[in-house]
């Protein structure tokens, strides 16, 4: 058998190749199929290796594609950063201005509403030192400004001109070390001197611990002081509680609840009113001169002082000396009878018994009692 298919190899090949031909084709026929079974077998052996190389060909155009894209999204992400930096600083750029614009327009409203002579200054810049509470404004001496006049806002008082330069000033605040105004409550009407701690809160000192206070209470400028005018809000009670020498007090100054970027120095001014309780912080202003009487008696006019300076208070007692003598139709420095200085003078005093020609007043007799 092994010499036969020795001897007949090829014959032997050749009839096992046709065998199978034959068989395939019964096969074919038989599961009704078009497609060659070569054709099947040629595609079943090639389909991994076109899907081989189609996964690389996918991979590398889709490595390369976004690379190239990533490049492009990178620079636009860039370039909107960049616009988008610009645009926030525009529009806080525009925001500052505004805000600026629109306290400017409050501060001039103010400024028209107020009787007193004031200037509109703008804060450049602040004190030398960590706790100063000092701020420089732009304007100076060249335009009058003076050493000692206040600076308000339409939220209450801000501090004093403490040096005028000729072209700046600089500013103290209320809350600053050695700051004092004197300030009275606005429901009791409670009198303290409001003095600076260095902080955000006001000492007023000088209050007893009887004396009515409640926390919330605003108090106001009582122009005692002679630098800030009567009439001007000052801050809300913070604390109130009573201690060994009086109350202890602290209130919140109205005007420096946020920072200042804008102020009037008061060049000149008069006193103004403070509102009832049940009215909300008067935004007029006034100053200087001295506050107005809370009685009848402290009414009438005083004469100033001879050498025209301020008035002290001996000038005062001596003024309401002359005019009780003068109610009591006598002179001062006259021999003759003494005036009765426990009563109250007269709004219109009597003239006085001795004639216009200096001759001495008539003396009356009584007539004998029986």
């Amino acid at each position: 058998m092994d010499s036969f298919l020795g001897r007949y190899r090829n014959l032997s090949v050749l009839l096992l190749l046709v065998v199978g031909q034959l068989l395939l084709l019964a096969y074919q026929v038989r599961s009704s199929q078009d497609v060659p079974l070569i054709r099947i077998w040629a595609v079943a052996a090639v389909s991994p290796l076109a899907r081989g190389l189609e996964a690389g060909r996918s991979a590398a155009a889709s490595f390369f594609s976004g690379y190239f894209l990533l490049r492009d999204v990178r620079a636009e992400n860039e370039r909107l950063r960049k616009e988008l930096g610009e645009l926030r600083l525009k529009n806080h750029l525009l925001a500052a201005e505004l805000a600026s614009a629109e306290r400017a327009q409050a501060l001039e409203q103010y400024r028209a509403r107020i009787p007193s002579k004031t200037l509109p200054v703008r804060v450049i810049g602040a004190g030398a030192g960590p706790g100063t509470h000092t701020v420089f404004v732009d304007r100076g001496s060249s335009d009058g400004v003076q050493r000692g006049m206040a600076t308000i806002t339409p939220e209450g008082i801000v501090g004093k001109v403490v040096a005028a330069y000729p072209m700046a000033s600089l500013v103290q605040l209320i809350t600053a070390q050695g700051a004092v105004a004197s300030v009275i409550s606005q429901k009791s009407r409670v009198r303290g001197a409001l003095k600076g701690t260095g902080a955000s809160l006001c000492a007023v000192d000088h209050v007893e611990n009887k004396d009515p206070l409640e926390p919330g209470e605003w108090f106001y400028t009582s122009g005692n002081d002679r630098v800030f005018p009567r009439g001007l809000p000052v801050g809300r009670v913070a604390l109130v509680r009573e201690g060994r020498g009086g109350k202890e007090v602290l209130v919140e100054p109205s005007a420096l609840r946020s920072r200042i970027e804008e102020m009037l120095i008061v060049l000149d001014g008069v006193h103004g009113l403070i509102p009832p309780p049940d009215q909300p912080p008067a935004e007029g202003v006034s100053l200087l001169p001295p506050p107005p009487p809370d009685s009848p008696q402290e009414a009438a006019p005083v004469a100033p002082a001879a050498n025209g300076g301020a008035l002290t208070d001996a000038d005062r007692l001596a003024e309401r000396y002359r005019r009780l003598t003068e109610s009591q139709g006598l002179q001062l420095g006259v021999k003759g009878r003494i005036a009765d200085f426990t009563r109250e003078p007269s709004q219109s005093p009597v003239p006085p018994a001795e004639k216009k020609n200096g001759s001495p007043p008539e003396k009356r007799t009584e007539p004998p009692r029986p």
